[in-house]
């Protein structure tokens, strides 16, 4: 189905005014997350890192910056919304839902981290599963939205969600300028690619010398593998990855067209280096981070970026984790 918010053509007609159009409306309903680093870190790998903690938002994940952007964008006759998610956009528009009075129904994979099915329902969310590997939760998606007359709200393929997880490059872009640093590197998380694409286009016009790198989970690096080539591939979903938040069987069509053309690369991430990224980022910065939401940080503290790194961005994206994936974490051996 295409709409006016939807299809590669209204993909390339987002830009930086768009996005801050999105800040403006989600201003009230969001936390402008800090850049946060740490000297032990900094020493260690010889370079400078920021981090962009997204997990501190209020449901644990940049989220709730696009959800709210497409549902506080919505008509007064719009009373019914349904996405379908792992757990972050899923919470993302509960929390949303809730604050202007709207119904929202979820569909979520029966193995979500029980966290994010209890956040989701915490939020006001009703929540209906579906098994990942077996069932398309895009055709169930379309199906039980217009079963009930709701309004679909796809985690990355609209212009509206992409534009506001593009506030996240916006707030990075005005902390280093107020910093006075120019990141030579930026590293993202990548599942859907509807935050990497919209960071994408503010970074590549307010800070144009700065590479941006896509980081996804071993086995399911389809962005990596779509850039080399120059179509959009597919991840082979007999894989399984502990990075839930960011498994996907495919790029998106309107966030691959964006990415395509300000990626300069990415990184595939193991789970067990995701699982010290972890716990490095609780030991050295503090932070509760998710497996999907630590790849960014785990492409910079495995070295994976060129040489000439002076000063690197990474996004955490995340911090939905449950209890015993976390002390997995934490009971790894530490990277330094």
């Amino acid at each position: 189905m295409t709409d006016e918010f939807t299809g590669v053509d209204a993909a390339t007609k987002l830009d930086v005014d768009t996005i801050e159009a999105a800040a403006q409306r989600i201003a009230p309903h969001i936390i402008e997350t800090p850049l946060l680093e740490s000297p032990r870190l900094n020493d260690w790998l010889g370079f400078r890192l920021l981090i962009k903690p997204e997990n501190l938002q209020h449901t644990g994940s940049f989220k709730l910056r696009g959800a709210s952007n497409a549902i506080w964008s919505f008509n007064d006759d719009v009373s019914r919304v349904f996405a379908y998610s792992s757990g972050n956009h899923a919470q993302g528009v509960a929390h949303a839902a809730t604050a202007r009075g709207l119904h929202a129904t979820i569909l979520m994979p029966e193995d979500a981290p029980r966290v994010k099915i209890a956040g989701t329902r915490a939020f006001g969310g009703t929540v209906v599963t579906y098994d990942r590997y077996t069932e398309n939760r895009e055709e169930i998606g379309e199906r039980m939205a217009a079963e009930t007359g709701a309004v679909l709200i796809r985690p990355y393929e609209d212009t509206r969600i992409i534009a506001g997880q593009g506030t996240v490059g916006l707030e990075i872009a005005a902390q280093c300028a107020a910093m006075g640093v120019t990141p030579d590197h930026l590293v993202c998380c990548c599942g859907g690619g509807g935050l990497i694409a919209g960071i994408g286009i503010v970074i590549r016009t307010k800070m144009p010398t700065t590479q941006i790198w896509a980081a996804e989970p071993s086995g399911f690096d389809d962005t990596i593998r779509s850039l080399a080539s120059g179509k959009r591939e597919h991840a082979d979903t007999s894989n399984d990855s502990i990075c839930d938040a960011i498994v996907t069987p495919q790029p998106g069509e309107m966030t691959f067209a964006i990415n395509l053309k300000t990626l300069a690369g990415g990184f595939a991430i193991e789970d067990p280096l995701a699982l010290q990224s972890m716990a490095a980022a609780f030991h050295h910065l503090k932070l509760v981070v998710e497996p999907g939401g630590a790849v960014a940080l785990a492409a910079v503290l495995d070295r994976r970026l060129p040489a000439d790194a002076k000063i690197v961005v990474a996004v955490i994206s995340g911090g939905n984790v449950d209890a015993g994936t976390f002390q997995q974490a934490l009971a790894t051996p530490p990277l330094l």
